[in-house]
């Protein structure tokens, strides 16, 4: 019986990285083997056991046999004459096919040290093909370590394409997407997971109403980068120097998916795409069972964001409508990343990275200026029921028009018009 240290903790190791998790791989034992040496067997796929005393995953070195669809549908081997470079061989990608053993020597079967250096991800065999699942893998990879340089090789893509075509992405389900989503979003690029999605045809399976921006016009002088698609990778790139958050990453990414919708002949405006687009993001937040805050902020960001950008030109009326309708009372912590992501969205346009987005420290302020009405104080006074409601929109509409006032006392204008903007309703 022999262990070997394997996959990503070899392959950062052999990068500089920091090395997280450490994953072992046995080759020529047993479960029962494993049990009597005190390892506490898990996984009910194939036999993973726990060390009894570092509690790091040692699995049976095992062969996998396509047997149906999708990335659940294999039949394992883990006899134990099953050879350690065999177990390498089913891996998706070379880089993760490298193994050590205790002395620190390396078994490297299928070059990973060199597409290591050479900063390619590139696939083990064709039997890559064989999970759908290794389609967001690559690219997950890739974002991840998109900052080093590393690339897709083009036969790789290849075959992440194939499997496109095959509809074996089909297969996946939601919470094995949205895993490999989310990782992907915390990583330092990435844009980088969704524009490979894209190179692999993929993203019209996985995401189709975030595929369907691309090729969509907008107006030139608004958007000199013109394609909607490429804009909401570049509000992407914009939110993740503003924040590490994914739910903020997120909600940039997909805030104008209305734009999708907006028929040929009206391009390149898009007039209204923001409540286009509030189906649409309910769609994609539901299909991949996008956890609540996510599917809240990305529609926030969906239905205000252009309510946000206009901030210093709204009326005080309007101004207590947007952040009644976000909640900002009760959940100021969640309108904050909403600000973020529509800075994000300021930004994400060509020539735009570097432009001061004062509409966020505005609704700060606005808000600030709401949160000086205190409603137990008013009860104190006699209010109730309707009066009350009604009292402390209009103390909040009069704070907010101050603060107006305090923040540009040289434009001020009093604006005691009704406003009739039903989008905030």
């Amino acid at each position: 019986m022999q262990r070997y240290l394997v996959g990503g903790a070899v392959r950062d190791a052999l990068l500089g990285l920091p090395v997280k998790d450490r994953d072992w791989v046995m080759v020529g034992s047993t479960p029962e083997q494993m049990l009597e040496q005190g390892y506490q067997q898990v996984g009910a796929d194939f036999p993973v056991f726990l060390h009894p005393d570092s509690k790091e995953e040692h699995a049976l070195a095992r062969t996998e046999r396509k047997s149906g669809k999708g990335y659940t549908g294999f039949i394992c081997d883990f006899s134990p004459d099953i050879s350690l470079e065999e177990d390498l061989l089913r891996r998706d990608l070379t880089i993760n096919a490298i193994a050590m053993d205790d002395d620190g020597n390396l078994v490297d079967p299928f070059n990973g040290r060199q597409d290591l250096e050479a900063r390619i991800l590139r696939h083990v065999s064709p039997a890559f093909t064989e999970d759908p699942l290794r389609v967001l893998r690559v690219a997950r990879f890739a974002s991840r370590y998109a900052d080093l340089g590393f690339t897709v090789a083009p036969e790789t893509l290849q075959l992440m394409q194939d499997i496109q075509a095959s509809g074996e992405l089909k297969a996946l389900t939601a919470e094995r997407v949205w895993q490999e989503t989310v990782r992907a979003l915390g990583q330092k690029q990435p844009r980088v997971y969704f524009q490979v999605l894209k190179d692999a045809h993929a993203l019209q399976d996985i995401f189709p109403e975030l595929n369907a921006l691309f090729g969509v016009p907008q107006a030139p002088q608004y958007h000199p980068e013109v394609d909607t698609g490429l804009h909401s990778l570049m509000a992407l790139e914009q939110a993740c120097l503003l924040s590490e958050r994914e739910e903020v990453r997120f909600a940039a990414l997909i805030h104008d998916l209305g734009k999708g919708v907006t028929p040929q002949e009206a391009w390149p405006k898009h007039h209204n795409h923001e409540a286009a687009g509030v189906d649409l993001v309910k769609a994609l937040t539901e299909r991949v069972k996008a956890p609540k805050l996510f599917k809240e902020l990305a529609l926030m960001a969906c239905q205000y964001h252009t309510h946000c950008h206009r901030a210093l030109e709204l009326r005080a009326n309007t101004l207590v409508k947007l952040l009644q309708s976000c909640d900002a009372w009760r959940r100021p912590d969640r309108f904050e990343l909403f600000l973020l992501a529509c800075e994000a969205d300021a930004r994400g346009r060509t020539g735009w990275e570097q432009k001061p987005y004062p509409q966020a420290d505005y609704l700060r302020g606005v808000l600030e200026a709401c949160q000086q009405i205190q409603p137990q104080e008013l009860v104190a006074q006699g209010y109730t029921g309707a009066r009350l409601g009604e009292e402390i929109q209009r103390r909040r509409i009069s704070a907010v028009k101050r603060f107006k006032r305090d923040y540009a006392p040289e434009t001020y204008e009093d604006d005691d018009e009704d406003d009739e903007d039903d989008s905030l309703t």
